[in-house]
């Protein structure tokens, strides 16, 4: 067993899971690696899409020799399943292969597994090394493990603002603020996260579409707020070919698309195909957490908002943002919308603090990410 060539396969093995990015949630990433007893790769694989072949699956089928696997080593990211989802439980294929280790970057936290996987390896005789890369394994599924953790998902608070704080000038044009480079970057974000959240004003005044176009990716759901359920139906969220992937939140379980007659409730169900989620209400509005929880009820593991002054102002106070991603443009505005307004903090001892952030220049423009 040699440590520094552990870390190196398995170093393999998270830049193949690396590929699952955006196409395996609700399930987390991961990658595999089976390397022979001469030291050569002879298999390797990744989670490729949800509901598909688990990583250990398709590292094995793809060893052309099967006879290599005799003392070889599988390097896993993530502790192999030990239970039947999707797919059937990993451990038991492994456990029937003529390996001499596995090892596993980390256990998996699901309640399903839990070590169980682990154990029914090495029932088998296989030695299982576990913790190599570890904290490179959690990184790389952070919003699956606060997902498991937390119940709600991971969320993202996006903000494009102007040098001197603005996200719209005073007549309420705000494009735009950032560069292409940057609006291609956030097309990037939201090939990667399962849903993209604004507030009901963002999609009456911008009509936004909240679509992956300057980068190729999978489509995220689009979860709009619309507390009073009475946005028009021709916004682009209800309109256009990617329909059957909005989400609503509202805290009126019909509201103005709900008349009492029962033909005109089953028509306007009928006319909207995408999905209505009633929250609770506080104070007049959606219940943030209690929407955030729903949304994790449906399996949304990861949110990227995308909202305005109110709706960031509203996250950030109630302490529902995790990371936070600030688009500064080297431009003036002078007035108009500041980016957040009205967290409640009057002393410097209550200011919100960043757990860490670092600075990156996109284009023209300087890109804060922080964690909350």
């Amino acid at each position: 067993m040699d440590p520094a060539q552990d870390r190196i396969w398995m170093q393999r093995a998270l830049s193949l899971a690396q590929n699952g990015l955006g196409y395996v949630s609700p399930n987390p990433m991961v990658g595999c690696v089976i390397v022979s007893q001469a030291g050569d790769i002879i298999g390797e694989g990744y989670h490729e899409r949800y509901g598909e072949a688990h990583a250990e699956v398709v590292a094995l089928k793809s060893v052309s020799d099967t006879s290599g696997l005799k003392g070889a080593t599988m390097y896993v990211t993530l502790e192999p399943c030990s239970h039947h989802g999707k797919t059937p439980p990993c451990a038991d294929l492994i456990s029937k292969q003529p390996f001499k280790r596995v090892v596993v970057a980390m256990k998996d936290p699901f309640k399903e597994v839990d070590g169980r996987g682990i154990k029914q390896i090495q029932k088998a005789g296989i030695r299982v090394d576990v913790g190599v890369l570890k904290k490179e394994a959690e990184k790389l599924n952070e919003k699956w493990l606060h997902f498991l953790e937390f119940g709600r998902p991971f969320i993202t608070l996006k903000i494009a603002q102007s040098a001197d704080g603005y996200i719209a000038a005073p007549n309420g044009d705000s494009r735009w603020i950032s560069s292409e480079e940057s609006r291609e970057r956030v097309h990037l974000w939201r090939s990667q996260d399962d849903a993209v959240l604004v507030g009901r004003n963002t999609a009456l005044h911008d009509n936004p579409s909240l679509t992956v176009r300057k980068v190729e990716g999978r489509q995220p759901k689009r979860v709009v707020i619309d507390g009073p359920r009475n946005l028009p139906d021709n916004l682009n969220l209800f309109s256009d070919a990617f329909e059957e992937k909005t989400v609503v939140l509202t805290y009126e379980k019909g509201g103005s698309r709900d008349e009492t007659d029962p033909m005109l409730k089953m028509l306007h169900s009928n006319y909207f195909r995408g999905e209505v989620v009633v929250t609770e209400q506080k104070e007049g509005h959606v219940d943030l957490r209690d929407a955030m929880n729903k949304l994790g009820d449906l399996g949304i593991t990861s949110v990227l908002v995308e909202g305005g002054q109110q709706l960031s102002t509203a996250l950030l106070r109630e302490g529902l943002v995790d990371r936070l991603r600030l688009f500064i443009a080297p431009k003036l505005l002078g007035g108009g919308t500041k980016s957040v307004f009205g967290l409640g903090i009057k002393r410097m001892e209550d200011v919100i603090p960043f757990r860490d952030h670092d600075w990156e220049q996109v284009g023209p423009d300087m890109l804060l990410t922080s964690n909350l």
